[in-house]
């Protein structure tokens, strides 16, 4: 699934003080393929009308939008998938709700967790946080490399590094089996984000 090569996570506290839609817009232009939108202070119904003014420009650019946690957010605006976490319905539960109509991306901090989110359907994992990063501190010590090569080398699924992600990291991640990196502070608290995102997709070129 070449979409999840990047993944921004979006975060309304670290733009800037720049309007966000603007910038998921922008970096969408320089080749962004997926946006996972992770506003956990919003309701449901400011979630929704957020994700409803990203869809046209992510389905115009070809790119995968992701609802964070919110499968009934998800399935309204007709999102592309969900990201589970550890807040949410289990994976089987989301399939069972949403069948083919969401693809279901799991957040998973361990083996055991990365094994199980599989086992029960998940169409990815998201695995982290790999280096320390202030966003993913309340979740404990950075995993690292060798973790995230054990998750790698355990699973079938494509996964994705999360967790202090920078151009300059993306060869040894890689190097440790994922398929992609997720990034919140790298992109959006950037000078300039799409040129992020363009320095993002070079290091991740073979």
């Amino acid at each position: 699934m070449d979409q999840l090569r990047l993944c921004l996570v979006t975060d309304r506290a670290q733009t800037r003080g720049r309007d966000l839609v603007g910038i998921v817009g922008d970096c969408l232009g320089a080749g962004l393929p997926a946006v996972q939108v992770r506003e956990k202070d919003l309701g449901a119904a400011e979630l929704a009308a957020l994700c409803r003014r990203l869809r046209a420009p992510t389905r115009e650019r070809g790119a995968l939008l992701i609802v964070n946690d919110r499968v009934d957010v998800a399935l309204a605006v007709g999102a592309d998938a969900v990201q589970r976490t550890g807040a949410s319905l289990a994976v089987d539960d989301i399939r069972s709700i949403t069948g083919s109509r969401l693809r279901i991306g799991a957040s998973v901090h361990s083996l055991d967790d990365a094994i199980d989110a599989e086992a029960k359907g998940a169409d990815w994992l998201v695995f982290g946080p790999v280096y320390d990063t202030p966003s993913k501190r309340r979740f404990g010590a950075p995993q690292g490399l060798d973790a995230l090569a054990k998750v790698t080398g355990r699973v079938r699924l494509p996964v994705v590094a999360i967790g202090g992600m920078t151009p300059e990291r993306v060869g040894e991640v890689k190097a440790a089996g994922a398929r992609g990196v997720a990034a919140i502070a790298a992109i959006l608290d950037a000078p300039s984000p799409p040129d992020a995102v363009r320095r993002f997709l070079d290091a991740l070129t073979p």
